[in-house]
């Protein structure tokens, strides 16, 4: 049982490395592309901070607000499950107690082991330990879309400082390039940390995510050059 929540633990540290390492990307990205684009239209730092900074509360703002929705609809789920499973307990407690039973069986214990196992837990706490056993949920640590929220918002704020720390430097004309490097470089860490938690290949996590930026930086700055080139 000890085995069982450490891996829980680490699977749950696991998922909010990578939820952060989503939101980093997704600021440095959106906020890259937006700063790149405007600097190639106006060359004013403030009017560059100043798109830099809306980007980067409107992208935070827009993270979270999905984190919350998607996580709160989660918590709704995992509650909706447990209230049936107290209520099945409340109805038929012999068979979830055989099920119970059957379920340890599945995990390698012997007949009377499992049934001895899901009496002793079921007398301590039933629900939670149906809860824990069938649905994969305990019913005192349920999701906290909060948690996501804070993480979310965070994790993009921090991004997203990259490219706009990078282009409001004063280095004249290597602005631009400079920023795109800081950006590349960023983008291979994080597909980098990517790759290992998920296990995938790190190179092709790398090249994904730095081809992806790299792309999305050409367009912004190409339609900042037409929009300069227009002088709208």
């Amino acid at each position: 049982m000890k085995h069982v929540q450490i891996k829980k633990d680490l699977n749950k540290k696991s998922n909010r490395l990578r939820a952060a390492v989503m939101g980093s990307n997704d600021g440095i990205l959106s906020v890259s592309g937006l700063v790149i684009g405007v600097a190639s239209a106006n060359s004013s730092k403030i009017l560059i901070l100043t798109a830099g900074l809306a980007g980067i509360v409107a992208g935070a703002i827009s993270m979270s607000a999905g984190e919350y929705i998607s996580v709160s609809a989660e918590r709704d789920n995992e509650k909706a499950l447990i209230e049936k499973e107290k209520s099945e307990l409340e109805e038929n407690p012999n068979y979830e107690l055989d099920e119970l039973t059957h379920l340890y069986q599945n995990r390698g214990l012997d007949h009377l082991t499992a049934k001895k196992v899901a009496k002793e837990l079921t007398a301590t706490d039933a629900l939670a330990a149906h809860s824990d056993m069938e649905l994969k949920i305990n019913p005192s640590e349920l999701t906290n879309p909060w948690n996501a929220v804070s993480a979310s918002a965070v994790s993009y704020t921090l991004g997203a400082m990259i490219p706009l720390i990078a282009i409001m430097l004063p280095i004249g004309i290597y602005t631009i390039p400079f920023t795109f490097v800081a950006v590349i470089i960023a983008l291979t860490i994080t597909g980098y940390i990517s790759a290992k938690i998920s296990g995938s290949s790190v190179n092709k996590s790398i090249l994904r995510i730095v081809l992806i930026g790299a792309a999305a930086m050409t367009i912004t700055f190409i339609i900042g050059n037409i929009f300069k080139v227009v002088g709208v």
